[in-house]
């Protein structure tokens, strides 16, 4: 017989009965997950600096992308609820997407950390080129690059889901193997 929690226990805690967030994320940290960069571009940060640049480029590590739908081609991609990619994708329709390569670990983990220096710096020494449609960065040596325009957001939860119509895809490279994120690390498949 299933059992279900109760509205008072749901409404208490959050969760399901008997579920905790370090439970959860355990489970969740098995789940072997592909690792990609986000990015897109935003107006400048400061406007009345003439030697700023005239857009600044945005990035954000993800392992919650995924394939949606091939007719019309969608992608997906989970935000962190009220973080500096989801205020913008929510102002900014275009971006972009680079699947990582297991020699990018470096990339990833520098566009994942808490409390970073500003993205023009993360983006200085960065090997790229710029999307045709979006002009937002697309990481030299990726996997594979998309480019997006978004279709929807979703609330759910603490994240915002966006579902984007891909509006060009390439497979620059062959070499190597994805970049994966299992057990709370960067790993490489085999």
């Amino acid at each position: 017989m299933l059992k279900t929690p109760s509205p008072t226990a749901l409404a208490a805690s959050g969760h399901a009965e008997g579920v905790s967030n370090d439970e959860f994320r355990a489970a969740m940290s098995r789940l072997a997950a592909g690792v990609v960069l986000v990015t897109a571009q935003e107006p400048p940060l400061d406007p009345d600096d003439p030697d700023a640049p005239g857009v600044e480029d945005v990035g954000m590590t993800a392992t919650a992308f995924l394939s949606v739908s091939l007719d019309p081609p969608l992608v997906l991609v989970s935000l962190r609820e009220g973080s500096r990619m989801d205020d913008l994708l929510a102002e900014q329709p275009l971006w972009a997407v680079s699947v990582l390569a297991e020699s990018q670990r470096h990339i990833a983990g520098r566009f994942a950390m808490k409390g970073r220096i500003s993205d023009r710096l993360l983006f200085e020494d960065l090997a790229y080129t710029r999307g045709e449609v979006t002009h937002a960065p697309l990481v030299g040596g990726a996997l594979a690059t998309l480019e997006c325009r978004t279709e929807q957001r979703v609330a759910a939860g603490d994240h915002t889901l966006v579902v984007g119509r891909v509006l060009t895809a390439r497979v620059p490279s062959a070499e190597g193997g994805p970049l994966t994120y299992f057990r709370g690390r960067y790993r490489q498949l085999g």
